[in-house]
């Protein structure tokens, strides 16, 4: 008789989507199934996996989440991702169900595709792909065009890429679900949620269910058990470099196509006591605006406080609230993942926010 595959779900979305807090309810929410996570991180601070491990759900053990911080899983999926997994399957004691939060710089294809290494072909299948999306943010027009004006300024100047890397990334990450999950709709009207859908829908030819959420609170029965069997339908989910690359091919052009995150800045910031969060937060909101900061997260010490306070900023929405008491066995201080779009005086950077915790 043949194994049964362990399903594993794929869970992206841009920054600061709500990834980690879907996953954190489905965790304190698993029915009972043991599930493994795979989290990979941009910036060398595990936020993620730490809240994640805060979370007091059975499930939230150090056994059980496994962090990649080298960089972003879909550039290391041989050095990284597959070694991890052939890892976890050769376990004595195997999950029921892996489930994987790529950081938000990743392209979900190269990850999928991955699962049809003959090593992991033969025990694993993908159940799904979640990609989640912050509503909030693309009623605000983040990911949004004035196709008129572009389509005018390609006539003048064919020369000239007017193609944003967040947007192709948000139309990749869109182009490779099999259930989209539109978070925060608690911040919108009903017609700002029926323009996100036409938005969202209107960025991929294929048709994924889509689902509404708020605060990612996302039936463990919705996000687990699709049984779509993705890596077997990769063919028709490439992502916009991989198009490109068999249009050069087709062309006779053919060239090495990375891809790469030069785009995007990061860096930790330990901070110390921040006596008056609730200030802070008033005064980082110019720095992120002033220096187009696409997220930040972490941990605040607050002095009198047994619990550590997590923030987590989408540009200049930010969020807060205690997780869990810090341990005897770290440090308390502030840390900060701070990441950005485009090239900083990381010296300014520092230095505003460094003024604006006082």
């Amino acid at each position: 008789m043949l194994q049964q595959k362990i399903p594993a779900t794929v869970i992206t979305g841009f920054l600061g989507a709500g990834k980690t807090t879907i996953i954190r309810n489905m965790l304190t929410n698993a029915g009972g199934k043991k599930i493994a996570l795979i989290i990979n991180e941009f910036g060398d601070l595990g936020v993620d996996g730490d809240v994640l491990k805060g979370c007091g759900a059975e499930n939230c053990t150090e056994d059980d989440i496994i962090e990649l911080t080298n960089g972003c899983i879909c550039c290391t999926v041989a050095d990284d991702f597959v070694p991890t997994m052939q890892k976890l399957l050769d376990r004595d004691v195997k999950p029921d169900h892996i489930v994987i939060e790529t950081s938000g710089l990743a392209l979900p294809q190269p990850l999928v595709a991955a699962f049809n290494w003959p090593d992991i072909r033969t025990r694993v299948t993908v159940d799904g792909v979640v990609t989640v999306v912050d509503s909030a943010a693309v009623a605000a027009g983040r990911f949004a065009d004035d196709h008129d004006a572009v389509a005018a300024q390609r006539a003048e100047d064919d020369n000239l890429d007017h193609e944003s890397p967040i947007e192709e990334l948000f139309e990749d990450q869109l182009t490779c679900a099999d259930l989209i999950v539109l978070n925060k709709t608690d911040l919108l009207d009903a017609k700002g949620i029926a323009a996100v859908r036409a938005e969202v829908t209107g960025r991929t030819s294929r048709k994924p269910s889509m689902i509404e959420a708020k605060n990612g609170e996302v039936p463990s029965l919705v996000l687990l058990g699709i049984g779509a069997s993705t890596e077997d339908d990769i063919e028709n989910r490439k992502s916009h470099h991989e198009l490109e690359h068999e249009a050069l091919h087709a062309s006779g052009e053919d060239h090495d196509h990375h891809h790469d995150h030069d785009e995007f800045e990061s860096f930790v910031l330990k901070l110390g006591a921040i006596k008056d969060p609730a200030e802070f937060i008033d005064r980082l909101k110019p720095v992120i605006e002033k220096h187009d900061i696409l997220r930040l997260k972490g941990f605040i010490d607050v002095p009198g406080k047994p619990m550590r306070l997590v923030i987590q900023a989408v540009g200049t929405r930010i969020d807060t609230y205690f997780d869990r008491p810090w341990t005897s066995a770290e440090k308390r201080e502030t840390r900060l993942v701070v990441i950005g779009l485009h090239e900083w005086d990381f010296g300014t950077v520092v230095e505003d926010v460094q003024a604006a915790a006082g």
